[in-house]
């Protein structure tokens, strides 16, 4: 069985060079919007999403997620948006949350034909001194924690192929 959704889930995937080439508006919005009919426990809506396409603050965010890493690369591949995902710990479900927010957004991305790549450490810089001073500054609540983040843009180059399916993946009890 085929139709447009499975194939876009089927091809899509995570890129890691991007062009210098903004996103459109409406297309970023797009992919924004997709993220929040994510499915959340309860349908609490406890994530919140940040998108960030200034060049200071991505460098910015680059260089606190990179010395968490302990490395001075660019984490998130030079992508002209970088969109967070933060949730509220208080809800037992914020993880797995802010997972399916992210998920639905590099699915949206890829059916507007735009590259994603899930990025880590966010959790690490959101709980530091310095992710906090970003939370208030945006005005944000101090207690949000990282979930995760999408490298955005459009691909520099070919989509890499999909690696086989592993054998045993699916177990079916009739």
């Amino acid at each position: 069985m085929t139709n447009e959704v499975l194939e876009n889930i089927k091809t899509r995937r995570s890129v890691r060079a991007y062009q210098d080439r903004a996103i459109e508006p409406e297309k970023l919005d797009a992919v924004l919007e997709a993220g929040t009919y994510a499915p959340t426990g309860r349908g609490a809506q406890c994530p919140v999403i940040i998108a960030v396409t200034d060049e200071g603050t991505r460098k910015q965010l680059s260089a606190l997620n990179a010395a968490i890493m302990g490395t001075n690369s660019d984490p998130y591949y030079g992508a002209p948006a970088i969109v967070l995902v933060l949730a509220d710990p208080g809800r037992n479900t914020f993880v797995e949350d802010g997972a399916c927010v992210l998920d639905t957004m590099m699915l949206a991305a890829h059916s507007v034909g735009l590259a994603s790549c899930w990025i880590h450490r966010e959790r690490e810089i959101f709980d530091s001194a310095d992710g906090k001073a970003l939370l208030k500054k945006w005005g944000l609540p101090e207690t949000l924690r990282g979930v995760g983040s999408i490298a955005l843009g459009y691909a520099a180059g070919e989509y890499p192929k999909a690696a086989p399916r592993k054998d045993g993946y699916i177990t079916k009890i009739d």
